[in-house]
């Protein structure tokens, strides 16, 4: 079925009877306000995973979100968590089902309440664990990233339960994690442990963006990841830099060197034996693409092949922290070892053993001056690549072009969810789907994050008949 205008009074056809697309986006805008003002209270708990920081906001989000799924008729309701390696607890993940009717699917709904810290304060509008409206979009941390997947499974849940009533049949699961923003460290133990309550059909995964604001999208790749540290050593010990200083260079300047030689003169990343492809169904511009990132003028954009290429696609290499002392600390003396940290997502298709490898090699290799450089390998997490062609997903992209009343695109995301790679291995015939509720202004992670709150409406009503139309047609 084509899209149709939203709004417009629309019915598909099943083997279980029809549907009314129109009832379920009046049961969805209906309890709207109330949706919205739970975001709003979910806004409020700054429950943050990182080790450094109080964990009883994070254990009342918990709370909070798990009497959210209960209000909304689910029974089976469990906070659960596993411990990390070091015997610490993880972090606490509200775990809700619904069973399935004889022959009817299992989907399961992730989305994460726990969230990044604030950074700067000084760099937000309005404070950043109070929800605020402004032009149509409400701003705090966690408003889009991702409370809002949240409360979309939760309110289209509800929608999908007013509308449908006793026809409903589906088995759902709601898993809302509670330490994706600390890197997910006990997710792999938390999926054996309790491999079959979280037993699904199809998942969908809250946790991406559209392609901008009114034009919806599903999410089909993400880039993998692997990270590490590269130490460069020159000397014994710090010395005198007027003393000895000109015959030998100091450890930052030679590891600078170093990182110089990871990108070629058109800044594309210059690491032999690295996956890149240029093959996307849609492309940004240059200037949408500096005005979504904030390049300041004249800064020359990185790269060659399509924009979104380099952003899906290809490999891309950061260097996301460096050890060397403050620059009001600083003492004249050549520094003996110097230490950076990089970052490198992985187009898909890429293996992050082999990637990690590569990285090694190169950086061996470009020893500068002889200097003794020491590689250790950090945290890696496989790409991801949907099967476009499969029944969920096709459903997903119809569901999405109703609610926006627009077609919805196919596009890649350039960051990584590992744990995606944990779910296919760990249910190998499960279709995954990976939607969310940003936009590419939504500045998730940073100071003054949003959320486009008529996008998200749409969202809840794409959902709503996404699970409509699985309870009736399945899977076939």
């Amino acid at each position: 079925m084509t899209s149709s205008p939203a709004g417009t009074p629309q019915k598909f056809s099943a083997g279980f009877g029809e549907i009314d697309v129109d009832a379920l986006r009046r049961a969805v805008h209906a309890s709207f306000d109330t949706t919205v003002g739970h975001l709003k209270d979910l806004v409020k708990l700054p429950g943050i995973a990182w080790p450094s920081f109080d964990p009883a906001p994070l254990d009342r989000s918990a709370e909070a979100v798990a009497e959210l799924v209960r209000a909304a008729g689910i029974k089976d309701v469990r906070i659960l968590r596993c411990n990390k390696e070091d015997g610490t607890p993880g972090g606490p993940a509200v775990v809700a089902r619904r069973t399935a009717a004889a022959g009817k699917p299992t989907i399961l709904l992730y989305a994460h309440h726990d969230v990044q810290p604030t950074g700067d304060l000084a760099l937000w509008e309005s404070e950043p664990f109070t929800a605020v409206e402004r032009d149509g979009r409400l701003y705090g941390r966690g408003a889009a990233d991702d409370k809002a997947g949240i409360m979309a499974h939760i309110a289209a849940y509800a929608a999908v339960t007013d509308v449908l009533a006793d026809e409903l049949g589906i088995g759902v699961t709601f898993f809302f994690e509670g330490e994706e923003e600390a890197g997910s460290p006990t997710f792999r133990t938390f999926l054996d442990t309790h491999r079959e309550l979280l037993r699904a059909d199809v998942i969908v995964v809250a946790d991406s963006s559209n392609w901008k604001v009114g034009i919806p999208a599903l999410t089909t790749s993400l880039r993998g990841l692997v990270d590490g540290t590269i130490e460069v050593q020159v000397l014994e010990h710090a010395v005198h830099s007027g003393m000895f200083g000109g015959a030998v260079l100091d450890a930052p300047t030679l590891l600078s060197r170093l990182i110089a030689t990871l990108h070629d003169d058109d800044g594309n990343v210059a690491v032999l034996g690295l996956v890149s492809r240029d093959d996307v169904a849609v492309d940004l511009t240059e200037a949408e693409y500096r005005a979504d990132a904030s390049v300041l003028d004249g800064v020359r954009l990185a790269g060659t092949g399509t924009i979104a290429s380099r952003l899906w696609t290809k490999p891309a290499l950061s260097i996301i922290g460096f050890d060397a002392p403050a620059v009001d600390m600083a003492s004249n003396t050549l520094l003996p070892r110097a230490r950076a940290k990089f970052s490198l997502r992985l187009a898909p298709g890429q293996d992050p053993a082999d990637a990690m490898a590569a990285m090694r090699n190169h950086v061996e290799a470009n020893a500068p001056f002889g200097a003794k450089v020491v590689f250790t390998p950090g945290e890696s997490g496989n790409p991801f690549l949907t099967d476009t062609d499969s029944v969920a997903a096709g459903m997903a992209m119809w569901a999405l072009g109703e609610a926006w009343g627009v077609p919805a695109v196919e596009m890649g995301i350039g960051g990584s969810i590992p744990f995606i790679a944990d779910l296919t291995d760990a249910y190998p015939e499960v279709q995954i789907l990976v939607t969310g509720v940003e936009d590419p202004d939504s500045r998730a992670h940073s100071a003054n994050e949003s959320l486009h709150l008529e996008d998200f409406r749409n969202a809840v009503v794409a959902e709503a008949l996404l699970l409509a139309r699985l309870n009736h047609e399945g899977l076939g």
